[in-house]
């Protein structure tokens, strides 16, 4: 086995090293969202690689993100590990709602309490609300 550290790595596990998402699937997400940047151009793959040095932007919510990556990792570490894979030079952008990525997961529906089952006309209207009627 070879102890030598990676020229590169696939964006997808940086982001999910330098703990940008919970989970590497999240990571996944803002990729192909073309929620990242890197150096200037859309990612358009999860394989693409990043190198030490790359200038990545994130979009988070409504947080944009610039960072230079200063390394790579092997795997995930703590908090404090992490942002050491990376500099952030300037501080966190706040974007406003028109420029700001999509929520990563659906909202969750809430009715009023004591409102009790929907009735299936409920459903319906829910359903055509939220787009999910197949009468198309």
């Amino acid at each position: 086995m070879s102890t030598e550290k990676p020229a590169a790595e696939r964006i997808d596990k940086w982001l999910w090293f330098a703990r940008f998402g919970k989970t590497r699937a999240i990571a996944q997400k803002l990729v192909e969202r073309g929620q990242v940047t890197l150096n200037g151009a859309k990612v358009k793959k999860v394989s693409a690689s990043v190198r030490v040095g790359d200038k990545i932007v994130v979009v988070l919510g409504t947080v944009k993100r610039s960072v230079t990556i200063l390394g790579l990792a092997e795997r995930r570490g703590p908090a404090d590990e992490a942002k050491l894979l990376y500099d952030e030079p300037a501080s966190k952008e706040k974007l406003n709602s028109e420029h700001a990525a999509l929520p990563l997961y659906k909202p969750m529906l809430i009715r009023e309490k004591g409102a009790g089952r929907p009735t299936k006309k409920d459903r319906r209207a829910l359903a055509k609300e939220l787009g999910w009627d197949s009468d198309d």
